[in-house]
Protein backbone atom coordinates (compact mmCIF):
# COMPACT_ATOMS: atom_id res chain seq x y z
CA UNK A 1 0.00 0.00 0.00
CA UNK A 2 1.13 2.78 -0.82
CA UNK A 3 1.20 6.11 1.54
CA UNK A 4 1.95 9.76 1.11
CA UNK A 5 1.14 10.80 4.53
CA UNK A 6 3.07 12.12 7.50
CA UNK A 7 3.06 10.03 10.27
CA UNK A 8 2.55 12.69 12.67
CA UNK A 9 -0.46 12.78 10.78
CA UNK A 10 -2.31 9.54 11.37
CA UNK A 11 -3.91 8.79 14.72
CA UNK A 12 -2.12 6.14 17.02
CA UNK A 13 -5.31 4.35 17.37
CA UNK A 14 -8.40 2.11 16.02
CA UNK A 15 -11.94 2.76 14.95
CA UNK A 16 -12.69 0.94 18.26
CA UNK A 17 -13.42 4.56 19.64
CA UNK A 18 -15.39 5.57 17.18
CA UNK A 19 -17.66 2.08 17.54
CA UNK A 20 -17.68 2.48 21.01
CA UNK A 21 -19.29 6.01 21.19
CA UNK A 22 -21.99 5.01 18.43
CA UNK A 23 -20.25 7.35 15.61
CA UNK A 24 -19.64 4.45 12.96
CA UNK A 25 -21.94 4.90 10.27
CA UNK A 26 -21.03 1.21 8.66
CA UNK A 27 -19.36 2.82 5.48
CA UNK A 28 -16.84 -0.23 5.58
CA UNK A 29 -13.36 2.56 4.84
CA UNK A 30 -11.66 1.01 7.45
CA UNK A 31 -12.19 -2.40 6.26
CA UNK A 32 -11.35 -0.87 3.20
CA UNK A 33 -8.22 0.92 3.29
CA UNK A 34 -6.37 -1.73 6.18
CA UNK A 35 -3.00 -2.87 5.24
CA UNK A 36 -3.08 -5.78 7.84
CA UNK A 37 -6.83 -7.41 7.29
CA UNK A 38 -7.33 -6.56 10.90
CA UNK A 39 -10.97 -5.25 10.36
CA UNK A 40 -14.20 -6.80 9.75
CA UNK A 41 -17.48 -5.85 9.86
CA UNK A 42 -20.39 -7.39 11.82
CA UNK A 43 -23.97 -6.65 10.23
CA UNK A 44 -26.15 -5.86 13.72
CA UNK A 45 -29.96 -4.45 13.86
CA UNK A 46 -28.78 -1.11 13.14
CA UNK A 47 -25.86 -1.09 10.71
CA UNK A 48 -22.27 -2.49 10.28
CA UNK A 49 -19.89 -2.47 12.93
CA UNK A 50 -16.35 -2.77 12.49
CA UNK A 51 -14.41 -5.69 14.81
CA UNK A 52 -10.75 -5.30 15.52
CA UNK A 53 -8.57 -8.44 15.42
CA UNK A 54 -6.06 -7.59 18.20
CA UNK A 55 -3.59 -10.26 16.78
CA UNK A 56 -3.30 -8.47 13.40
CA UNK A 57 -3.99 -4.69 14.17
CA UNK A 58 -0.02 -3.07 13.77
CA UNK A 59 -2.35 0.17 15.56
CA UNK A 60 -0.63 2.32 12.05
CA UNK A 61 -4.14 4.38 12.73
CA UNK A 62 -4.86 4.26 8.91
CA UNK A 63 -8.13 3.15 9.92
CA UNK A 64 -9.40 6.17 12.26
CA UNK A 65 -7.71 8.68 9.97
CA UNK A 66 -10.35 7.61 7.06
CA UNK A 67 -13.46 7.10 9.20
CA UNK A 68 -16.10 9.98 8.89
CA UNK A 69 -17.40 9.49 12.32
CA UNK A 70 -14.24 10.61 13.49
CA UNK A 71 -13.42 13.52 11.82
CA UNK A 72 -13.68 15.31 8.44
CA UNK A 73 -11.89 18.23 7.47
CA UNK A 74 -13.52 19.73 4.45
CA UNK A 75 -12.04 22.91 4.85
CA UNK A 76 -8.90 20.90 3.92
CA UNK A 77 -10.29 18.38 1.34
CA UNK A 78 -12.13 20.91 -0.32
CA UNK A 79 -8.37 22.85 -0.96
CA UNK A 80 -6.94 19.55 -2.21
CA UNK A 81 -10.03 18.24 -4.43
CA UNK A 82 -11.22 21.28 -6.05
CA UNK A 83 -7.78 23.73 -5.37
CA UNK A 84 -10.40 26.16 -3.37
CA UNK A 85 -12.32 26.74 -0.58
CA UNK A 86 -15.73 27.43 -1.58
CA UNK A 87 -17.31 30.37 -2.47
CA UNK A 88 -21.03 28.89 -1.32
CA UNK A 89 -20.29 27.93 2.31
CA UNK A 90 -23.94 25.67 1.78
CA UNK A 91 -23.61 24.13 -1.74
CA UNK A 92 -19.91 23.90 -1.80
CA UNK A 93 -17.52 24.15 -4.38
CA UNK A 94 -19.56 23.43 -8.15
CA UNK A 95 -19.18 24.59 -11.40
CA UNK A 96 -23.46 24.39 -12.41
CA UNK A 97 -26.27 23.01 -11.37
CA UNK A 98 -29.09 21.35 -13.98
CA UNK A 99 -32.17 19.04 -13.92
CA UNK A 100 -31.82 16.00 -16.04
CA UNK A 101 -32.91 12.56 -16.74
CA UNK A 102 -32.22 9.53 -18.71
CA UNK A 103 -33.52 9.70 -22.10
CA UNK A 104 -33.58 5.76 -21.76
CA UNK A 105 -37.24 5.20 -20.75
CA UNK A 106 -36.44 2.24 -19.02
CA UNK A 107 -33.97 3.18 -17.50
CA UNK A 108 -35.36 6.42 -16.16
CA UNK A 109 -38.48 4.40 -15.35
CA UNK A 110 -36.53 2.21 -13.44
CA UNK A 111 -34.49 4.21 -11.01
CA UNK A 112 -34.76 6.50 -8.11
CA UNK A 113 -34.96 10.00 -9.63
CA UNK A 114 -34.44 10.11 -13.48
CA UNK A 115 -31.42 7.23 -14.06
CA UNK A 116 -29.00 10.02 -14.57
CA UNK A 117 -26.63 8.05 -11.91
CA UNK A 118 -27.07 4.82 -14.19
CA UNK A 119 -27.18 6.13 -17.95
CA UNK A 120 -23.94 8.26 -16.92
CA UNK A 121 -21.77 5.52 -15.34
CA UNK A 122 -22.97 3.38 -18.81
CA UNK A 123 -21.57 5.86 -20.89
CA UNK A 124 -18.88 6.39 -19.03
CA UNK A 125 -17.94 2.46 -18.99
CA UNK A 126 -19.01 2.89 -23.10
CA UNK A 127 -16.45 5.62 -23.31
CA UNK A 128 -14.06 3.94 -21.72
CA UNK A 129 -13.50 6.44 -19.11
CA UNK A 130 -13.81 4.04 -16.54
CA UNK A 131 -12.97 0.18 -16.37
CA UNK A 132 -16.02 -0.44 -13.69
CA UNK A 133 -18.12 1.63 -11.00
CA UNK A 134 -18.58 0.86 -7.63
CA UNK A 135 -22.29 0.08 -6.87
CA UNK A 136 -24.79 -1.54 -4.21
CA UNK A 137 -26.98 -4.28 -5.35
CA UNK A 138 -28.94 -6.49 -2.95
CA UNK A 139 -27.73 -9.71 -2.05
CA UNK A 140 -29.49 -12.87 -3.67
CA UNK A 141 -28.56 -15.12 -0.65
CA UNK A 142 -30.32 -11.95 2.07
CA UNK A 143 -32.17 -9.72 0.26
CA UNK A 144 -32.05 -7.40 3.44
CA UNK A 145 -28.87 -7.07 2.52
CA UNK A 146 -26.71 -4.34 0.83
CA UNK A 147 -24.20 -6.23 -1.77
CA UNK A 148 -21.45 -4.06 -2.59
CA UNK A 149 -19.71 -4.51 -5.99
CA UNK A 150 -17.47 -3.31 -8.69
CA UNK A 151 -20.05 -3.42 -12.07
CA UNK A 152 -17.86 -4.14 -15.21
CA UNK A 153 -20.74 -4.31 -17.65
CA UNK A 154 -24.44 -2.63 -18.18
CA UNK A 155 -26.39 -4.96 -17.16
CA UNK A 156 -24.06 -5.39 -13.71
CA UNK A 157 -24.65 -1.30 -13.54
CA UNK A 158 -28.69 -1.46 -14.79
CA UNK A 159 -28.95 -4.05 -11.80
CA UNK A 160 -27.70 -1.76 -9.26
CA UNK A 161 -29.80 0.98 -10.27
CA UNK A 162 -32.48 2.43 -7.38
CA UNK A 163 -31.67 4.09 -3.87
CA UNK A 164 -30.90 0.80 -1.46
CA UNK A 165 -32.80 2.58 2.09
CA UNK A 166 -29.94 0.86 4.56
CA UNK A 167 -26.54 0.84 5.71
CA UNK A 168 -24.42 0.06 3.09
CA UNK A 169 -20.61 -0.74 3.32
CA UNK A 170 -19.87 0.46 0.08
CA UNK A 171 -15.97 1.54 1.15
CA UNK A 172 -15.35 -2.41 1.70
CA UNK A 173 -14.80 -2.42 -1.87
CA UNK A 174 -11.60 -0.66 -1.69
CA UNK A 175 -9.30 -3.34 -1.38
CA UNK A 176 -10.54 -4.34 -4.37
CA UNK A 177 -9.89 -1.44 -6.41
CA UNK A 178 -6.46 -1.44 -5.24
CA UNK A 179 -5.68 -4.97 -6.15
CA UNK A 180 -7.23 -4.36 -9.19
CA UNK A 181 -4.68 -3.97 -12.39
CA UNK A 182 -2.69 -1.92 -13.10
CA UNK A 183 -3.73 0.98 -14.98
CA UNK A 184 -7.48 0.11 -14.56
CA UNK A 185 -9.94 3.39 -13.64
CA UNK A 186 -13.06 3.16 -11.97
CA UNK A 187 -15.91 5.10 -10.97
CA UNK A 188 -17.60 5.50 -7.51
CA UNK A 189 -20.82 5.97 -6.40
CA UNK A 190 -21.65 6.51 -2.66
CA UNK A 191 -23.61 8.81 -0.26
CA UNK A 192 -21.59 11.72 1.34
CA UNK A 193 -19.88 9.96 4.35
CA UNK A 194 -18.90 7.21 2.10
CA UNK A 195 -17.77 10.00 -0.13
CA UNK A 196 -15.77 11.74 2.34
CA UNK A 197 -13.68 8.15 3.67
CA UNK A 198 -12.92 7.95 -0.43
CA UNK A 199 -11.40 11.02 -0.60
CA UNK A 200 -9.59 10.91 2.88
CA UNK A 201 -8.47 7.45 1.80
CA UNK A 202 -6.90 8.97 -1.53
CA UNK A 203 -4.94 11.67 0.72
CA UNK A 204 -2.89 9.01 1.80
CA UNK A 205 -2.96 6.46 -1.03
CA UNK A 206 -1.85 7.64 -4.27
CA UNK A 207 -2.73 4.11 -5.97
CA UNK A 208 -6.22 4.85 -4.84
CA UNK A 209 -6.34 8.42 -5.94
CA UNK A 210 -4.59 7.18 -9.28
CA UNK A 211 -7.64 4.73 -9.90
CA UNK A 212 -10.71 6.36 -8.78
CA UNK A 213 -10.98 9.08 -10.90
CA UNK A 214 -14.83 9.43 -11.00
CA UNK A 215 -16.95 10.05 -7.69
CA UNK A 216 -20.84 10.23 -7.87
CA UNK A 217 -22.30 11.78 -4.71
CA UNK A 218 -26.03 11.00 -3.73
CA UNK A 219 -28.07 13.71 -2.09
CA UNK A 220 -28.83 12.17 1.47
CA UNK A 221 -31.45 12.86 4.27
CA UNK A 222 -29.90 9.85 6.61
CA UNK A 223 -29.34 6.44 6.06
CA UNK A 224 -32.10 4.49 7.73
CA UNK A 225 -31.05 1.75 9.84
CA UNK A 226 -31.67 -1.96 8.90
CA UNK A 227 -34.53 -1.38 11.73
CA UNK A 228 -36.29 0.73 9.02
CA UNK A 229 -36.73 -1.98 6.75
CA UNK A 230 -37.49 -4.60 9.35
CA UNK A 231 -40.51 -1.66 10.53
CA UNK A 232 -42.02 -1.52 7.24
CA UNK A 233 -42.10 -5.47 6.53
CA UNK A 234 -44.13 -5.52 9.95
CA UNK A 235 -46.22 -2.71 8.94
CA UNK A 236 -47.13 -5.14 5.79
CA UNK A 237 -47.28 -8.31 7.61
CA UNK A 238 -44.32 -9.51 5.80
CA UNK A 239 -41.90 -11.93 7.78
CA UNK A 240 -38.19 -11.63 6.82
CA UNK A 241 -37.89 -15.52 5.96
CA UNK A 242 -40.82 -15.08 3.27
CA UNK A 243 -39.03 -12.29 1.24
CA UNK A 244 -37.40 -12.77 -2.10
CA UNK A 245 -36.21 -9.37 -3.41
CA UNK A 246 -36.72 -5.56 -2.21
CA UNK A 247 -36.67 -2.71 -4.38
CA UNK A 248 -36.70 0.48 -2.49
CA UNK A 249 -37.30 2.80 -5.24
CA UNK A 250 -38.77 2.39 -8.98
CA UNK A 251 -41.66 2.04 -11.03
CA UNK A 252 -42.10 5.69 -12.11
CA UNK A 253 -41.57 8.54 -9.46
CA UNK A 254 -41.17 9.43 -6.91
CA UNK A 255 -42.01 5.64 -7.03
CA UNK A 256 -42.37 2.98 -4.66
CA UNK A 257 -40.74 0.52 -2.63
CA UNK A 258 -41.87 -3.08 -3.89
CA UNK A 259 -41.40 -6.56 -2.09
CA UNK A 260 -41.70 -9.62 -3.31
CA UNK A 261 -42.48 -12.46 -1.61
CA UNK A 262 -41.09 -15.99 -2.42
CA UNK A 263 -44.48 -17.61 -3.42
CA UNK A 264 -44.82 -14.55 -6.32
CA UNK A 265 -46.83 -12.19 -4.36
CA UNK A 266 -45.74 -8.70 -5.12
CA UNK A 267 -46.68 -5.88 -2.13
CA UNK A 268 -45.83 -2.45 -2.38
CA UNK A 269 -46.24 0.86 -0.95
CA UNK A 270 -46.16 4.34 -2.20
CA UNK A 271 -43.17 6.79 -1.59
CA UNK A 272 -46.21 9.19 -0.17
CA UNK A 273 -47.40 7.09 2.63
CA UNK A 274 -46.41 8.05 6.17
CA UNK A 275 -45.29 4.56 6.58
CA UNK A 276 -42.44 4.64 3.95
CA UNK A 277 -40.74 8.16 3.31
CA UNK A 278 -43.07 10.06 5.21
CA UNK A 279 -43.18 10.76 8.83
CA UNK A 280 -42.01 7.28 10.53
CA UNK A 281 -39.32 6.63 7.75
CA UNK A 282 -38.22 10.07 7.36
CA UNK A 283 -38.19 10.97 10.75
CA UNK A 284 -36.94 7.94 12.47
CA UNK A 285 -34.37 4.86 12.36
CA UNK A 286 -31.50 7.79 12.52
CA UNK A 287 -27.75 6.20 13.01
CA UNK A 288 -25.92 9.23 15.84
CA UNK A 289 -23.54 10.33 12.68
CA UNK A 290 -26.35 10.63 10.32
CA UNK A 291 -27.85 13.12 13.25
CA UNK A 292 -24.75 15.00 12.87
CA UNK A 293 -24.41 15.60 9.00
CA UNK A 294 -24.66 18.61 7.51
CA UNK A 295 -23.30 17.25 4.26
CA UNK A 296 -26.52 16.45 2.61
CA UNK A 297 -25.21 17.64 -0.88
CA UNK A 298 -21.95 15.45 -1.74
CA UNK A 299 -19.88 18.40 -1.26
CA UNK A 300 -16.78 16.23 -2.09
CA UNK A 301 -17.96 14.42 -5.23
CA UNK A 302 -17.60 15.46 -8.84
CA UNK A 303 -21.33 15.43 -9.51
CA UNK A 304 -23.89 15.44 -6.76
CA UNK A 305 -27.04 14.01 -7.83
CA UNK A 306 -31.23 14.21 -6.10
CA UNK A 307 -34.58 14.13 -6.48
CA UNK A 308 -35.62 16.98 -7.90
CA UNK A 309 -38.28 18.34 -5.78
CA UNK A 310 -39.18 21.26 -7.34
CA UNK A 311 -42.45 22.26 -8.19
CA UNK A 312 -42.90 22.18 -11.80
CA UNK A 313 -41.42 19.07 -11.43
CA UNK A 314 -43.89 17.24 -8.95
CA UNK A 315 -47.08 18.92 -10.90
CA UNK A 316 -45.98 16.67 -13.68
CA UNK A 317 -43.00 14.20 -13.81
CA UNK A 318 -44.07 10.79 -13.45
CA UNK A 319 -40.93 9.18 -14.94
CA UNK A 320 -38.27 11.03 -12.65
CA UNK A 321 -35.61 13.78 -12.78
CA UNK A 322 -32.61 14.47 -11.42
CA UNK A 323 -31.03 17.46 -9.70
CA UNK A 324 -27.59 17.66 -10.82
CA UNK A 325 -24.81 19.68 -8.87
CA UNK A 326 -21.43 19.33 -11.68
CA UNK A 327 -18.87 20.17 -8.82
CA UNK A 328 -15.44 19.38 -10.93
CA UNK A 329 -14.66 19.63 -14.65
CA UNK A 330 -14.48 16.29 -15.36
CA UNK A 331 -17.76 15.96 -14.14
CA UNK A 332 -19.06 18.78 -16.10
CA UNK A 333 -17.55 17.26 -19.31
CA UNK A 334 -19.14 13.94 -18.41
CA UNK A 335 -22.65 15.43 -18.42
CA UNK A 336 -22.20 17.52 -21.21
CA UNK A 337 -20.82 15.05 -23.25
CA UNK A 338 -23.72 12.67 -22.72
CA UNK A 339 -26.09 15.58 -23.45
CA UNK A 340 -24.56 15.94 -26.70
CA UNK A 341 -24.47 12.09 -27.41
CA UNK A 342 -28.19 12.58 -26.97
CA UNK A 343 -28.19 10.25 -24.37
CA UNK A 344 -29.65 12.56 -21.25
CA UNK A 345 -31.92 15.22 -20.95
CA UNK A 346 -29.85 18.59 -19.44
CA UNK A 347 -31.26 21.99 -18.53
CA UNK A 348 -29.05 24.29 -16.81
CA UNK A 349 -31.03 25.45 -13.55
CA UNK A 350 -30.50 28.03 -10.44
CA UNK A 351 -31.58 26.43 -7.43
CA UNK A 352 -28.95 28.23 -4.93
CA UNK A 353 -31.51 29.67 -3.10
CA UNK A 354 -34.11 26.89 -2.92
CA UNK A 355 -31.19 24.62 -1.76
CA UNK A 356 -29.86 27.38 0.59
CA UNK A 357 -32.77 27.79 2.10
CA UNK A 358 -33.00 24.45 2.97
CA UNK A 359 -29.73 23.42 4.24
CA UNK A 360 -29.72 26.10 6.45
CA UNK A 361 -32.42 24.88 8.20
CA UNK A 362 -30.52 21.58 8.51
CA UNK A 363 -27.55 23.08 9.50
CA UNK A 364 -29.26 25.11 12.20
CA UNK A 365 -30.71 22.03 13.50
CA UNK A 366 -27.34 20.09 13.27
CA UNK A 367 -25.57 22.49 15.01
CA UNK A 368 -28.18 22.55 18.00
CA UNK A 369 -27.69 18.74 18.24
CA UNK A 370 -24.23 19.14 18.20
CA UNK A 371 -23.95 21.66 21.37
CA UNK A 372 -26.73 19.69 23.30
CA UNK A 373 -24.24 16.57 23.47
CA UNK A 374 -21.45 18.46 23.79
CA UNK A 375 -23.19 20.08 27.05
CA UNK A 376 -24.10 16.46 27.94
CA UNK A 377 -20.23 15.27 27.55
CA UNK A 378 -20.92 12.76 24.44
CA UNK A 379 -18.54 12.24 21.96
CA UNK A 380 -19.11 13.93 18.25
CA UNK A 381 -17.34 13.87 15.56
CA UNK A 382 -14.48 17.01 14.49
CA UNK A 383 -16.10 18.80 11.33
CA UNK A 384 -14.08 21.79 10.21
CA UNK A 385 -17.02 23.67 8.22
CA UNK A 386 -19.42 27.00 9.22
CA UNK A 387 -23.02 26.17 10.26
CA UNK A 388 -25.50 28.71 10.91
CA UNK A 389 -26.37 29.73 14.54
CA UNK A 390 -29.41 27.91 15.89
CA UNK A 391 -32.60 28.83 17.15
CA UNK A 392 -34.93 28.47 20.27
CA UNK A 393 -37.00 25.73 18.44
CA UNK A 394 -34.08 24.58 17.06
CA UNK A 395 -32.73 23.73 20.53
CA UNK A 396 -35.91 22.20 21.38
CA UNK A 397 -36.47 19.93 18.24
CA UNK A 398 -32.40 18.59 19.45
CA UNK A 399 -33.83 18.08 22.76
CA UNK A 400 -36.44 15.66 21.72
CA UNK A 401 -35.07 14.02 18.87
CA UNK A 402 -32.70 11.64 20.93
CA UNK A 403 -35.23 10.62 22.85
CA UNK A 404 -38.19 9.85 20.42
CA UNK A 405 -35.72 8.54 17.84
CA UNK A 406 -34.52 5.82 20.30
CA UNK A 407 -38.41 5.00 21.48
CA UNK A 408 -39.73 5.09 17.70
CA UNK A 409 -37.03 2.91 16.39
CA UNK A 410 -37.74 0.09 18.69
CA UNK A 411 -41.42 0.26 19.29
CA UNK A 412 -42.96 0.59 16.41
CA UNK A 413 -46.48 0.16 17.54
CA UNK A 414 -45.48 3.69 19.51
CA UNK A 415 -44.27 5.36 15.37
CA UNK A 416 -47.50 3.65 14.15
CA UNK A 417 -49.29 5.90 16.56
CA UNK A 418 -47.58 8.67 16.15
CA UNK A 419 -48.01 8.73 12.41
CA UNK A 420 -51.46 8.03 13.09
CA UNK A 421 -51.22 11.26 15.39
CA UNK A 422 -49.41 13.60 13.25
CA UNK A 423 -52.21 12.72 10.30
CA UNK A 424 -54.57 14.96 13.09
CA UNK A 425 -52.07 17.23 14.69
CA UNK A 426 -49.69 18.07 11.64
CA UNK A 427 -47.49 20.04 14.08
CA UNK A 428 -45.88 16.66 14.95
CA UNK A 429 -44.24 16.06 11.42
CA UNK A 430 -42.10 19.10 12.58
CA UNK A 431 -41.35 18.63 16.07
CA UNK A 432 -37.71 17.00 15.39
Amino acid sequence: MSLTLKRKHIPLNDVSIVRDTMLCVGCGGCVGICPHDAISLIKTQESYSPHIFSEKCKRCGLCLYVCPGYSVDFKDLNLKIFGKEPDDKVLGNYVATYIGYSRDNYIRYNSSSGGLVTQLLIFALHKKIVDGAVVTATSGDDPLKPQPFIARTKAEIIKASKSKYCPVPVNIILKEILNSRNGEKFAFVGLPCQIQAVRKAETINKALKEKIILHFGLFCGHAPTFRATEFLLWKMGVKKEDVKNINYRGEGWPGMMSVLLKNGTKISVPHHSPYYWGLAFGLFFHLKLCSLCSDKLSELSDISFGDAWLPEIIAKDKLGTSLIIARSELGEKILRDAYTEGLIELKKVNIDRLLQYKLNIIGRRVNARMHILKLLGVKIPYFNRELPTPRFLDYLRAILFYPLNYLMSRNWKATELYVKCARLCPILESII
